[in-house]
């Protein structure tokens, strides 16, 4: 009888070392992507309106990038491409979907890719590959049937994730926006009070309680902070009474969805750590492109000291908000300040962080690089100082046809409908207030050849004269 007591104390023993062995061996992950969140949206990246103590505490236990990119200034083009680790150019899936219509512009746009193509490895597919259980709770935005949506892309669960890249407004059926009825084919309604973003932290928190003995891959991209503009009344006046005339941010509406986001990242996070899963699970937090500046009629957001915003190439469009916390390799507190991140690094560096037995075909496939080096000390160095961007269409914000570059301090773009090209030097001036072409035109060349071999690299599609063109 006694050996019996010691062989199950001995297995009972061996058995917990074996899982928490295994759990560090497979660390969780959850991609928390927020929905045109601007650079200085969150209070620890300067916002002196928003409130945002649980994402700034997130912050502060592990790596801030205030150097980080979006692949694209408007949201389908980055999703593809943080599931793909590949730039948008190269998907062919370069605008939202369905995209702005032009018929009568100078240029006429390229015949682009409307979802995520089946042919593509996923994020998802390689966790679930390797063991993983994999759920995307949120938005989606990657095609318009449902072979495109999550389910479809490996994903084991898909609550809240299909077509459209809002909530469901149309008053004419009955929806209401981020209050219930949601009019989302993946995503029941209960009570009637629910706010859209709680109803999705709560989904996220069932999860965990129900999925902690294997490792599990968590997309949670919220729908917030895209419009329409709708919050709770507390929260609403709760910022209409902090408001001065002295805060550039000054939407107390758009205020309370960032603090109903915030306090959606609070609970998942207090859920890790009541659960004993915290320090076993990488967390990033960021956005799809950058903030919604608006209009005068309804301003939304202020991406000071940037320039312009979603939509547009200059820096309010595409710098985002990047927190990245991986146990035990991570710092708390760190700000890095000189890495150049972008979309398509986050699939190479977490199968990298993961550890994860992908085929080398795939891993060559990437566009982005592995940033782990840079989570571990911030003084090292990528394998890469150019980043690109590439629109060939239209936006309603006033953009037109365009592509950029950076390349460590130097940024330039190209407008194609006048086919101008732009040079700003971001460590002088990250406002982009002072056009340099004319004083550096060997700088202006070197980049421009960078740029066209990239294009003709990811087999860019390119705009083209439109035989339609009304001036």
């Amino acid at each position: 009888m006694l050996n019996k007591v010691a062989v199950t104390i001995f297995l009972l023993v061996f058995g917990c070392l074996w899982l928490n062995a295994k759990d560090k061996k497979h660390p969780n992950v959850i991609f928390i992507l927020v929905d045109d969140l601007g650079w200085k949206d969150i209070s620890s990246f300067g916002s002196d309106f928003y409130q945002t103590p649980h994402v700034d505490d997130l912050a502060s236990d592990g790596v801030m990038f205030t150097n980080a990119y979006s692949a694209c200034t408007v949201c389908s083009p980055s999703r593809a491409s943080i599931m793909t680790g590949k730039y948008p150019a190269r998907l062919r899936c370069t605008d939202w979907i369905e995209g702005w219509k032009y018929p009568k512009a100078k240029l006429k746009v390229p015949d682009w890719t409307m979802y995520l193509d089946s042919n593509e490895v996923t994020l998802a597919e390689v966790f679930k590959n390797n063991g993983y259980k994999t759920i995307h709770i949120g938005k989606w935005h990657l095609g318009e049937e449902e072979k495109h949506w999550p389910e479809n892309h490996g994903f084991d669960v898909n609550i809240g994730g299909w077509a459209k890249g809002s909530p469901n407004r149309n008053k004419k059926q009955g929806y209401n926006g981020y209050f219930p009825p949601f009019g989302n084919p993946r995503l029941t309604d209960c009570s009637d009070d629910e706010y859209l973003t709680e109803r999705l932290a709560n989904e996220a928190c069932s999860f965990l309680e129900k999925n902690q003995e294997k490792p599990f891959f968590m997309n949670l991209w919220f729908y917030n902070v895209h419009t329409p503009l709708q919050a709770t009344a507390e929260k609403v006046e709760k910022y209409k009474s902090l408001l001065t005339s002295e805060n550039r941010q000054d939407n107390p509406v758009y205020a309370a969805m960032v603090e109903h986001m915030d306090d959606a990242v609070g609970k998942i996070t207090e859920k890790l750590k009541d659960l004993e899963l915290y320090e076993n699970t990488i967390i990033i937090f960021t956005s799809d492109n950058g903030g919604l500046i608006g209009n005068g009629k309804q301003p939304v957001t202020n991406n000071y000291p940037l320039r312009s915003g979603k939509g547009d190439i200059y820096e309010g469009g595409v710098r985002v908000p990047l927190v990245i916390r991986v146990p035990g390799i991570t710092s708390p507190g760190i700000i890095d300040s000189t890495s150049m991140i972008i979309s398509p690094d986050f699939m190479p560096s977490l199968i990298k962080l993961a550890k994860l037995d992908v085929d080398r075909k795939v891993m060559r496939s990437f566009d982005g690089v592995d940033i782990s080096p840079v989570l571990r000390n911030s003084s090292a160095k990528l394998g890469r100082n150019e980043i690109f961007w590439h629109y060939p269409h239209y936006h309603i914000e006033g953009a037109t046809p365009y592509s950029s570059v950076r390349k460590g301090d130097w940024k330039l773009i190209h407008i194609m409908e006048t086919d101008e090209y732009k040079l700003f030097n971001l460590k002088k001036d990250i406002g982009e207030t002072t056009e340099l072409s004319s004083k550096y035109p060997k700088k202006v060349q070197n980049l421009k050849r960078d740029m066209a071999k990239w294009k003709n690299r990811v087999d860019a599609q390119m705009p083209t004269s439109n035989p339609d063109y009304e001036r």
